[in-house]
């Protein structure tokens, strides 16, 4: 998923951190899709029977940056660091949602070799994760940035690399130690 840069986006993100509140109106068309695929993208790692839909992530993802986030966002790339994000904190508060309504219910873990091949997360699993990726920003936060942007986010290494200013090779080895380090921590 390659989020092309365009100029009419561009424009539009720097208008809308500047205040403009009609540029909200008019960027969303243009991003919508690379929202949607993104969100999609994190869904389809989902259990089949998930109640939120791409379209209403995307929706409150987009609700929640260009109402607190706004006047933050520097470029096109700066703007999918933070979508990823909302999308994350968004799935963590449905997931919290879930589990309290469930009221105890703690469904066991299974250890994932890679973050890549995750199969089906439940509620449990994605506060797990969160947990586990917050206290890896506080031992190095690029390399947990580096997992929002790829698990979160569906971003490929080249994408997630482009969006934090880091080298391919710089990338691939903190997605190395990220994975080994969650497993260990997830496990």
């Amino acid at each position: 998923m390659a989020f092309e840069p365009t100029n009419e986006a561009t424009r539009l993100l720097i208008d809308l951190s500047a205040g403009n509140e009609k540029a909200a109106e008019a960027l969303f068309p243009l991003i919508y899709e690379d929202l949607r695929n993104l969100a999609a993208s994190y869904l389809r790692r989902e259990r089949a029977n998930h109640t939120l839909q791409a379209t209403a992530l995307v929706h409150e993802a987009y609700l929640r940056l260009v109402g607190v986030d706004a006047h933050s966002i520097e470029n096109r790339a700066h703007f999918f660091r933070l979508a990823a994000r909302a999308i994350r904190r968004l799935l963590v508060d449905h997931a919290r949602s879930k589990a309290a309504q469930k009221r105890g219910e703690n469904p066991l873990f299974q250890t994932q070799s890679s973050l890549n091949e995750v199969g089906t997360w439940g509620e449990q699993q994605i506060l797990e994760l969160d947990d586990a990726l917050n206290t890896l920003a506080v031992l190095d936060e690029r390399k947990a940035k580096l997992v929002e942007l790829r698990f979160f986010g569906g971003l490929t290494i080249e994408e997630a690399a482009d969006s934090l200013g880091i080298g391919h090779s710089t990338a691939e080895r903190d997605w190395a130690f990220a994975k080994a380090w969650l497993a260990r921590a997830l496990g």
